[in-house]
């Protein structure tokens, strides 16, 4: 029940419509009892600025931003965090009476989901399909934990944009899809970090099935549907499989915390992700 305490939280982007995130976070903000509420707001490209301008003049405490925003909203705000400068994109804006400051909990929330599985990779290699901002945020969670990172995608170009970027951060190479068997047979893990597989095109992966094996930790960002035919595949090959819901129940935390001071604990996390495949289900 809201009153003229209630704070305003909400998410940027466009479309909106399809996003778990008012779910996920009314769903946290009723179990921990705060006074805040959550919306989807649907902003084109040009208002962009005009919203950050509301976001200050109303006193709105946070934003997520989500496609296409991730990157064009980075010039509008005050400050960054080291993790958004470094991925060069922004998930999170927070208010601070009037100073917009951008952070990315992606890369918390990526890692987070394989802390929680007890999945250990220092010291591994892993191979991360896509140069997206998705992947961007993959790479530099998997470099700061001392992981040997190989960017793969259809555009081998932008594989090797992303890993000259990281480059500084640790040992990040690059390659092709043509190399990928080459790759995962050194690899301990293996990232879609695009979003083939996602609804409406269900039934395809980038990887062969036949590439998958045994042990392997096989991670899909995609969270609708809750399992793709690469998680479907890899679980059949006897790999550990982890989908994208988990990293967005999981990032989405980390912003709330970051906007309500509230901690969360893994009951939360746990609750929230089985709520969402609830929701996912219908």
């Amino acid at each position: 029940m809201t009153d003229s305490r209630t704070r305003l939280l909400g998410l940027l982007g466009d479309p909106v419509e399809h996003s778990l995130s008012p779910r996920l976070h009314s769903f946290l903000i009723a179990r921990a009892g705060l006074n805040y509420c959550y919306l989807a707001f649907r902003v084109s490209e040009g208002s962009l600025g005009e919203a950050l301008s509301g976001m200050r003049a109303l006193g709105i405490r946070g934003f997520n931003v989500t496609i296409p925003h991730k990157e064009a909203v980075i010039p509008f705000l005050d400050e960054l965090s080291p993790a958004a400068e470094a991925i060069g994109a922004v998930n999170v804006i927070v208010n601070e009476d009037g100073r917009l400051r951008g952070d990315n909990t992606d890369w918390e929330g990526f890692l987070k989901a394989l802390d929680s599985r007890g999945v250990g990779l220092c010291g591994q290699k892993a191979v991360v399909v896509g140069a997206g901002g998705a992947a961007a945020a993959v790479v530099y969670a998997l470099l700061s934990t001392d992981v040997e990172v190989v960017v793969v995608n259809r555009t081998p170009p932008r594989a090797r944009a992303l890993a000259r970027r990281f480059s500084s951060l640790g040992s990040v190479t690059h390659g092709s899809l043509h190399d990928l068997a080459a790759f995962l047979r050194e690899a301990g893990l293996l990232v879609n970090a695009t979003p083939v597989g996602m609804i409406p095109h269900v039934g395809k992966s980038l990887v062969p099935a036949h590439l998958l094996r045994e042990g392997l930790v096989v991670y899909d960002l995609v969270y609708n549907p809750p399992e793709t035919k690469l998680l479907r595949d890899a679980r059949e090959r006897g790999c550990v499989a982890i989908g994208g819901l988990e990293m967005l129940v999981h990032q989405g935390i980390r912003a709330l915390e970051l906007w309500t001071g509230h901690r969360f604990g893994d009951e939360d996390a746990a609750s929230a992700i089985k709520h969402l495949e609830g929701v996912l289900r219908g």
